[in-house]
């Protein structure tokens, strides 16, 4: 293992050690990301990379780039999910936009692109698991940040 690739697993490992400083969180963290949802595994996916490029978390990047790789994305569909410029599948590519968007903005997405997203064939009840998902993934990367401060 190359020292950036050991660098950036430690980097990870933080947020559970931080998480471990709370009797609930570690096991609250598991639920929400284990949940049952309407989202399958591959658009999970999606928006885990897209807001670990948002968030330029190197960790994140890593962990699902290999996670993407075993949803069956190959390495340049990754690259593009990453950058919410998906050309292979249109409602994928509808998602990442969406989540993108909303990663930059604070989540706070505007009435357009809610509908565009819903023009997608997509639910309210996606929605909601898209937020959810999206937010999980963003409060685990501010758990490692901060993990180095404590």
């Amino acid at each position: 293992m190359n020292r950036y690739m050991f660098v950036n697993l430690e980097y990870g490992s933080q947020s559970v050690r931080l998480f471990r400083q709370n009797a609930n969180a570690l096991a609250d963290y598991l639920v929400l990301q284990n949940r049952k949802n309407t989202l399958t595994a591959r658009k999970r996916e999606v928006i885990n990379l897209v807001v670990s490029q948002v968030n330029e978390c190197a960790y994140c990047l890593i962990a699902h780039t290999v996670a993407g790789g075993l949803q069956g994305f190959t390495t340049e569909e990754i690259l593009l999910i990453r950058k919410a410029n998906i050309d292979f599948d249109t409602r994928l590519g509808t998602l990442a936009k969406f989540v993108k968007a909303t990663a930059i903005n604070s989540g706070l997405p505007d009435a357009a692109l809610v509908d565009y997203f819903l023009a997608a064939d997509y639910s309210e009840a996606h929605l909601i698991d898209m937020i959810l998902v999206k937010e999980i993934k963003r409060s685990v990367i501010t758990c490692t940040a901060l993990s180095f401060f404590l």
